[in-house]
């Protein structure tokens, strides 16, 4: 999964929480596999809530998608409030828009109660309309979320070029509960707050078979194991073989990310003079964002296998500089790639799928914020019986999964045909 790369991101190399010392795998009340936001999030709240936790990362802390991402903190689904509500009805409707709606409060409020050094800037996010179906998309979900109270507003095209210092925009909204985060500091500073409150980070340790004992579970590491009364899987577009089906139920893509020299400061101004950060309202949006140095840090999505595509970098870079030629020939400095989970309904899932055992995936390109929000609910849930906001749903394989390279390649060039037309996302 652009292993190659892990080590080549900007986030890497500027991160100001260091890697967390490993521990020694332990017995513990919760087992949790994978180190990134879900499995991070559950871990620290159940030891917050006095629970033995012991966390197994096969690589190192946020070496998926949680260490790879594009940093944006953004709450809310895919589908807005009055489309939450037609699906779970009034009541359980209404306690997930809440729970979504809040969803960045949530990770900001742990940057700061535990001192997390991730660069977080909360001023807010601004989705932009390639096309007037996009801008009419994008006026409705504005007016949806201003309805439950939130600090939404809704741009015309000027107002969206002078939000982005892009022309190319037919509309768009601003929402002012975003922000920007390194997001590997985060992954690494969750650890550290988890190891604080007394859980075991174990990293390098591949887990390689789990299996039910008695009314718990084991985790086979090779030449050790570990058990718990209770698992959470957390390995979300990142592992195959623990529970295949789980992995057959989700569709890894890689999204692309660059990050420039740091530009002129009359330049950076240009763009994004917020400070928000911005995704595109398409199927194969691209997303960016001007960090605190004055880089501009743009990526998309849109590669299947699982090593870097070239291809895709190339015309993530000839896009930047249609968009922004004011950059001139300032050149990339940092270019990663990494792979998220998407699902076919595009929401995440919360699984059950046996006693004891619960997993947490596919967060379709919206996870700083709902994977923590997530893993702080599963870890009430487990520790305290509290209900969940997301609905349990089982697993449920695609049964073309083994085919979808192919499909997901025709997929790809299918969205790029709509998103030329100015089909809305």
């Amino acid at each position: 999964m652009s292993a190659d790369l892990w080590s080549r991101s900007f986030w890497w190399a500027t991160s100001a929480e260091p890697a967390p010392e490993g521990d020694r795998p332990e017995d513990a009340d919760v087992l949790v596999i994978g180190g990134g936001y879900s499995g991070l999030s559950t871990a620290l709240h159940l030891a917050e809530a006095g629970r033995r936790v012991t966390l197994l990362e096969a690589r190192e802390i946020g070496f998926g998608a949680s260490g790879r991402n594009g940093g944006q903190v953004i709450p809310g689904l895919k589908i807005d409030p009055v489309a939450i509500r037609a699906r779970w009805g009034a009541e359980a409707g209404q306690r997930l828009v809440d729970f979504v709606g809040t969803a960045a409060d949530r990770v900001f409020d742990l940057i700061d109660r535990h001192g997390i050094a991730c660069d977080p800037q909360r001023r807010g996010w601004v989705q932009a309309a390639p096309s007037e179906a996009a801008a009419t998309l994008l006026r409705a979900r504005a007016r949806d979320w201003q309805a439950e109270g939130a600090a939404v507003e809704i741009l015309d095209a000027e107002q969206v070029a002078r939000a982005t210092g892009a022309a190319c925009y037919r509309g768009g909204l601003r929402d002012a509960r975003a922000g920007t985060v390194n997001p590997l500091a985060l992954a690494r500073g969750l650890a550290r707050a988890a190891r604080a409150q007394g859980a075991r980070i174990v990293t390098g340790q591949p887990v390689r078979a789990i299996r039910r004992t008695g009314a718990g579970w084991t985790a086979d590491l090779g030449n050790a194991s570990v058990s718990a009364p209770t698992m959470v899987l957390a390995t979300n577009a990142y592992d195959a073989a623990l529970l295949p089906r789980l992995a057959r139920s989700l569709l890894p893509v890689q999204s692309n990310i660059i990050a420039t020299a740091p530009l002129d400061p009359a330049v950076a101004a240009r763009i994004l003079p917020g400070g928000a950060c911005c995704s595109e309202a398409r199927h194969l949006a691209l997303y960016y964002r001007v960090t605190p140095d004055r880089r501009l840090v743009i990526g998309g999505r849109g590669g299947v296998g699982a090593t870097h595509s070239a291809a895709l970098q190339r015309a993530l870079e000839s896009a930047m500089r249609r968009m922004f030629p004011g950059i001139g020939d300032v050149p990339v400095a940092h270019a990663w790639s990494g792979h998220l989970a998407l699902t076919m309904d595009g929401l995440p899932h919360v699984h059950a799928p046996e006693p004891g055992l619960w997993a947490l995936a596919g967060y379709n390109g919206r996870g700083i914020a709902m994977a923590t929000a997530l893993g702080a609910a599963l870890a009430a849930r487990i520790a305290e019986g509290r209900p969940l906001p997301l609905p349990e749903t089982p697993v449920s394989p695609l049964p073309w999964h083994g085919l979808r390279r192919p499909v997901m390649n025709a997929g790809v060039r299918f969205y790029w045909l709509k998103d030329r037309l100015g089909l809305a996302a």
